[in-house]
């Protein structure tokens, strides 16, 4: 799994995925502490992340097995927003409310 803040949204009305309602991100991969390393994925959204939010995402056949993106063209998906990250007996992020 890999740590990502969501930056944006991204329309594409022609798609070939046949994923009705789908809904697509802008997400730039981060560290532990939210800190971006200006690397962007568009990853389809599966649990309604917001703007600003720090998601889990997964990457390459393993996004291929959920009910939605099942035999799908997807190559990473939103699979958890995070609430906090604790490594070493201290917070490195705690999401804010």
């Amino acid at each position: 799994m890999i740590f990502g803040l969501v930056a944006g949204t991204v329309v594409a009305t022609n798609r070939s995925d046949e994923i009705k309602g789908a809904k697509y991100l802008l997400v730039e991969i981060c560290s532990l502490d939210a800190k971006g390393r200006g690397i962007y994925l568009v990853a389809l959204d599966n649990m309604g992340a917001g703007i600003g939010e720090m998601v889990l995402l997964s990457q390459g056949s393993s996004t291929r097995q959920t009910s939605v993106s099942k035999n799908k063209p997807v190559d990473a998906l939103v699979i958890g927003i995070v609430d906090l990250v604790e490594t070493g007996g201290r917070f490195v992020f705690r999401k804010s409310v």
